[in-house]
């Protein structure tokens, strides 16, 4: 067993708190001075979130260039940080002074601990700041500390620097050197936030809710939209959108979705009733983005994503995508657009919401028997001059429902 920073003693007897969880972030070092500090700002205002919505106590949280510092003895922060957009990754990390005396020490009872009789090892070092040794000097100071400790001890080390069993990190900045043992992983992208927002068309399948977590990831805060098109469907289909929102809304504590819910149903009637039965999806998809373009002039945002991916399904052919929007002036975001079904798959599994939207919640009653594949993009503005569009999307947005899910 890996030795860890925890509170508690572990079955190799290792006991090692917690003193700092270092935070890495990578696109938003490369921003203006002015730009990079709000960034900075906001992500540390999500961090923060995170950590309150999971119980997870912190004492300081501060920044430097390229990091950002928890100051927190909770094994589980590095973990919930990682999970913050914008944020590269994250080591629980034990501080030292910033002196080679004072990293080999701490690495020495940390590799005393970790290293069992007969693996090698190897130190990861790198410097930041002005010192009078170099990267080199680190790790050859904190490896002989290392060794010698583990000859005390009665076993016979090695080095290895291409293939070691344990590695020790030794990260030495200006004013403390952090060393750590390994590195969570984190999602990446842009903090929340700091790109607006945007209407999300919410159906509760696999694709919409990956679809707005990766405009989340790129900092878009989002405006969920069902369109409830009951009669055609079953309640459980409103149910497993909902919940699909509940699970991206903990990726996101701090931002309180708003929920529409707009009753689509009786539109999907009138098409159904005065059209050709084989364009029923393609007005229906059109009416959907007026319904979310009128939400969006509403809330303030700034465009509509969905989640349509090409030919995945036979209403998402590029014939009728560009009928779909044919003399729309709507602005509208594709985030998987050339995602193939197990890339999907994957992230939503990654994110929570595969199970919820795997759940078995019927299909849509209104979707004819052989729809439009190949749409002529003129045609279909034909078929909606027999529909009285301007009455429908008011009729439907005045009956929506704003909910706080």
């Amino acid at each position: 067993m890996q030795c860890a920073f925890t509170n508690s003693m572990d079955n190799q007897g290792c006991e090692r708190q917690t003193n700092v969880v270092i935070v890495r972030y990578g696109e938003l070092a490369l921003k203006s001075h002015g730009v990079r500090n709000w960034y900075e700002k906001i992500l540390m205002k999500n961090i923060a979130a995170m950590l309150d919505s999971k119980g997870i106590p912190y004492s300081l949280m501060r920044r430097e260039r390229g990091r950002v510092f928890i100051e927190t003895a909770d094994p589980r922060a590095a973990g919930a940080a990682a999970d913050v957009f914008g944020v590269v990754s994250t080591s629980s990390s034990l501080i030292a002074e910033p002196t080679l005396e004072s990293a080999a020490v701490t690495c020495a009872i940390l590799g005393k601990d970790l290293i069992r009789e007969g693996e090698s090892f190897a130190i990861r070092a790198r410097r930041s700041g002005s010192h009078s040794f170099s990267s080199t000097d680190i790790g050859r100071a904190c490896g002989d500390a290392v060794w010698n400790a583990l000859e005390k001890e009665g076993k016979h080390p090695r080095v290895s620097l291409s293939s070691p069993d344990r590695e020790i990190f030794v990260e030495m900045r200006q004013d403390l050197a952090y060393v750590y043992l390994e590195t969570v992983k984190g999602v990446g992208g842009l903090p929340l936030g700091t790109q607006g927002n945007m209407i999300v068309l919410m159906s509760g399948g696999l694709d919409s809710p990956v679809a707005a977590w990766l405009m989340m990831k790129r900092g878009v805060l989002i405006t969920p939209v069902y369109c409830n098109t009951s009669p055609y469907a079953e309640d459980a289909a409103k149910e497993r959108a909902f919940d699909c929102i509940r699970q991206l809304q903990a990726w996101a504590p701090g931002h309180q979705f708003t929920t529409y819910e707009i009753p689509h149903g009786p539109n999907l009637r009138s098409f159904i009733d005065t059209c050709d039965r084989k364009n029923t999806c393609l007005l229906c998809k059109r009416m959907m983005y007026r319904e979310a373009y009128e939400v969006m002039k509403k809330e303030g945002a700034s465009g509509i994503i969905t989640g349509s991916s090409l030919g995945q399904v036979a209403s998402q052919t590029a014939a009728n995508m560009h009928a779909e929007i044919y003399q729309l002036a709507i602005p509208i975001y594709h985030p998987i657009i050339a995602f193939d079904k197990n890339e999907i798959v994957d992230i939503a599994r990654r994110i929570g919401t595969y199970e919820i939207s795997t759940r078995h919640a019927g299909g849509c009653d209104a979707v004819p028997e052989h729809p439009k594949v190949r749409a002529n993009y003129d045609l279909i503005v034909l078929e909606e001059n027999k529909l009285d569009i301007e009455t429908l999307v008011s009729n439907a947005l005045k009956d929506a429902k704003i909910l706080k899910l």
